[in-house]
């Protein structure tokens, strides 16, 4: 079994791969932390935010497709826990590209 850093390490990995998102695209498209702002929206309790209020509250992140969002959010508990980590790992990444 993988611990919770691999597993968010592997995410972060897929995030660049397999998605495209870069730190340098990153840097271009979610400049006002919408990174962290997905991240704590996906780790609200599912009781407290449903997808439609999660998908109200994101209406910020312009660059954002709504289908995938709404993917991340019908993950179970632990998945969105996941991607969450990795969203961190890659604020904080944009945050050292940008010399913040």
């Amino acid at each position: 079994m993988k611990t919770g850093i691999e597993l968010i390490a592997i995410e972060r990995q897929e995030q660049i791969e397999k998605h495209g998102r870069t730190v340098e695209l990153d840097a271009l498209t979610n400049s006002d932390y919408e990174l962290a702002q997905a991240a704590r929206m996906l780790i609200t309790n599912d009781e407290e935010m449903s997808t439609r209020d999660l998908l109200v509250a994101l209406t910020g992140l312009k660059y954002w497709d709504q289908s995938i969002l709404e993917k991340m959010d019908n993950k179970p508990y632990k998945e969105k826990l996941v991607i969450a980590g990795a969203l961190i790992a890659a604020e904080i990444d944009r945050l050292n590209f940008i010399g913040a």
